[in-house]
């Protein structure tokens, strides 16, 4: 509870509560972030909650919303190391929620990742909401 007020999505709700046991009601940006979880949870199915629960399933698929290089969704997390970012990558084109390819053109080929299925219906609604500075 102290991690959401102290992040700005959770507020004692002012003059209401015993003290010992105070309410507590979402800010509105606390408003904002339980609309986004509920159109994921929305499109995602039952099956979904193991790996969305995953520290950076959430922010992979915001950054792969449309075709990128590893190095490219790396530079845009900014503290994912590169081993979070592989597994994360590797659990969820286990899922077929990420599509892995080789760009041939370039020297040396690189691979390229993109959200396909139930990841690019998450990273749709992901992507118009969240930015990673």
């Amino acid at each position: 509870m102290d991690h959401l007020i102290a992040i700005g999505l959770m507020e004692r709700n002012p003059g209401h509560g015993h003290p010992l046991r105070p309410e507590f009601r979402l800010t509105q940006q606390g408003i904002a972030a339980a609309a986004v979880a509920a159109r994921i949870r929305d499109v995602s199915g039952n099956d979904a909650w193991d790996l969305l629960r995953r520290s950076w399933t959430l922010p992979v698929l915001t950054a792969v919303h449309r075709p990128s290089h590893f190095n490219d969704i790396k530079r845009g997390l900014g503290t994912i190391t590169d081993r979070a970012l592989s597994q994360s990558l590797k659990s969820m084109e286990a899922r077929s929620w990420v599509h892995r390819s080789i760009d041939e053109r370039a020297r040396p080929p690189r691979s390229v990742y993109c959200a396909v299925n139930a990841g690019r219906e998450i990273s749709a609604v992901t992507a118009p909401e969240i930015t990673f500075a």
